[in-house]
């Protein structure tokens, strides 16, 4: 129930950590992306209740990435992750629509608090 998510980052190692977090506290990880790109094809496929999204990749970057998805379905729910110092890209990405972002290096409890926040959201 609203646990299922799409992880996108370019960084294989980003994608396992983040997928080793959340399976152990019962999120179901049903795709995960290389770039924005990807994600948008498999957003399409998989309607995941939420998905990850680094800011910084190849072809199509999260930004995009957020726009594109928010095209599809306005509704979509989007938790950017981005490197220390993006702050200026955060906003830019908030305003497409991402609903919150976690900064790297990260904790696991920061990620599992974004997630909970953003599913109890109805916006």
């Amino acid at each position: 129930m609203g646990k299922r998510v799409l992880i996108v980052d370019d960084a294989a190692f980003m994608r396992m950590m983040i997928k080793n977090i959340l399976t152990k506290h019962g999120y179901e990880v049903v795709g995960e992306a290389a770039n924005g790109r990807e994600a948008v094809e498999l957003y399409k496929q998989l309607k995941p209740d939420v998905v990850t999204m680094d800011i910084t990749m190849p072809e199509m970057d999260g930004i995009e990435g957020v726009k594109a998805i928010r095209a599809i379905d306005p509704n979509a729910k989007i938790i950017m992750i981005s490197a220390m110092g993006q702050q200026a890209m955060v906003m830019e990405a908030i305003q497409a629509g991402a609903k919150d972002f976690i900064v790297k290096p990260f904790q696991q409890e920061r990620v599992l608090q974004a997630l909970e926040r953003v599913l109890a959201r109805d916006d």
